[in-house]
């Protein structure tokens, strides 16, 4: 179980303020729409791309050695993290 709420606590963070919630919430804004078919349409999204992520990861299981995923991941996200830290005072000039 511990497994799990690690899990969800992660992804759940990691989608707030994410463009996939702000495109929910414009979707949200529109009357015409109802919202349990935004809610919907939008949960069953997040599942299916979900679902690919783990279907990816574990073929790249099988052809890598999950340290160097993980530190690939991790580089990644340092030079993505590094590059909107160069863009804010770049952009402040």
């Amino acid at each position: 179980m511990t497994a799990f709420f690690t899990v969800f606590v992660t992804i759940f963070l990691a989608e707030l303020g994410d463009k996939t919630q702000l495109a929910t919430l414009i979707y949200a804004t529109d009357g015409d729409r109802p919202r349990w078919l935004i809610f919907f349409a939008a949960s069953l999204a997040l599942v299916a791309s979900s679902g690919l992520a783990v279907i990816l990861g574990a073929a790249a299981e099988r052809s890598l050695s999950i340290l160097p995923l993980k530190l690939i991941a991790g580089a990644g996200f340092i030079a993505i993290g590094g590059w909107m830290v160069f863009e804010y005072f770049h952009s402040t000039r």
